[in-house]
């Protein structure tokens, strides 16, 4: 199988690969990361309000996504999306949401389920007794949240949201169904044009499994200084 095997086509196409494809694809997970993130732990403090309908609507939305394929979301934002905007709008003609909206879009609301339930787990493994410390010396919910519950929170759950963004970065290469050139894609176009299907898509799993590797081992040496600080 491999006597044939190309490399001239690989090293020809380093520049688009790197530079179009994996470029693309590290914004997404950087994006998405941020994102999630942000819109999780607003969640993740929803789900934990004593008020119900906070905590019912965050929990509705993270059993949604978590039980959805990640792909079906990229085709709702990116088909049904366009036709949602010009009934809302009233338009004579489906609202362009465009390929690169549309991962933002997807991979942040589809990743904030999960990072939702990672912070919503580290914020319950602080102690109650500081948020009644904190209640007793006349600190407000959310200063108590901010300046004391959060920053804990954060700290514990780094490893377990750095091992998230590992996965998000391995699931960005679903945008491929909507022809959007991440790294994948980029390395689908190549193989597609000049017929190395076997180079381009070995490559791009051995680039794959270098990052994803690497990226596992920093978050494990990471983890053991957490567990020491702590």
């Amino acid at each position: 199988m491999f006597s044939d095997f190309d490399w001239d086509v690989i090293l020809r196409s380093l520049p688009y690969l790197f530079f179009d494809g994996m470029r693309f694809t590290l914004m997404l997970t950087a994006l998405a990361t941020a994102g999630g993130i942000v819109i999780g732990t607003l969640l993740a403090l929803m789900r934990l309000s004593s008020f119900a309908p906070f905590s019912i609507v965050a929990g509705g939305y993270v059993n949604l996504m978590r039980s959805m394929p990640l792909v079906l979301v990229i085709f709702w934002i990116y088909f049904l999306v366009p036709y949602i905007g010009q009934w809302v709008t009233g338009a004579s003609r489906p609202i362009q949401v465009g390929a690169l909206v549309t991962c933002l879009v997807t991979f942040t609301i589809f990743e904030a389920a999960y990072f939702c339930e990672i912070m919503r787990a580290g914020i319950q493994s602080i102690p109650r007794g500081q948020t009644e410390a904190a209640k007793a010396i006349g600190m407000t919910y959310w200063q108590t949240m901010g300046d004391v519950i959060l920053p804990q929170a954060f700290r514990n759950m780094i490893p377990v949201l750095l091992t998230q963004t590992i996965v998000l970065f391995q699931d960005t290469s679903l945008v491929y169904v909507i022809s959007v050139t991440d790294f994948l894609g980029a390395a689908s176009k190549i193989a597609q044009r000049d017929g190395r299907l076997v180079e381009m898509y070995l490559f791009a799993a051995v680039v794959y499994f270098i990052v994803s590797l690497g990226a596992s081992i920093m978050v494990r040496r990471l983890q053991r200084r957490v567990a020491i600080v702590r």
